[in-house]
């Protein structure tokens, strides 16, 4: 099943599946009884001074997409399991939804694209493994 994309905010559809928030940070003054996501991994986000630099927050140089694509995909070798994970739920015929930022308009420019990518990378190595 497919991997899909989305703000936390877009408006929920049955066939999202399971809904993954992949921020950080967890929206701001949203009662948890508002949450639009069934779970939340912090770990499959870039980290805090990724993030700044990516926002030129905290007095830094914006980062170029470039640089910020390598250092998360840098970042997201530690957490290989995670992603073997989501690609075995993926493979099983369940739907996944990658959910970031209500700001986070492009999602071509978003961590999310370049998750969705490695996880469906990691279900295609899944797929090549013969069964014993």
């Amino acid at each position: 099943m497919p991997i899909r994309t989305k703000r936390w905010d877009d408006p929920k559809d049955p066939a999202d599946g399971f809904r993954l928030l992949v921020c950080h940070y967890r929206p701001r003054g949203l009662p948890r009884d508002q949450q639009t996501w069934d779970d939340w991994d912090i770990n499959l986000s870039p980290s805090k001074e990724l993030h700044a630099a990516a926002y030129g927050k905290n007095g830094q140089i914006r980062i170029a997409w470039e640089s910020y694509r390598r250092a998360f995909l840098q970042e997201m070798l530690r957490q290989k399991p995670a992603l073997k994970k989501l690609a075995a739920r993926s493979l099983a015929g369940e739907t996944i939804t990658l959910l970031c930022s209500s700001a986070c308009a492009r999602e071509h420019r978003c961590h999310r694209s370049l998750l969705r990518d490695l996880i469906n990378a990691e279900a295609d190595s899944q797929k090549k493994i013969p069964d014993d």
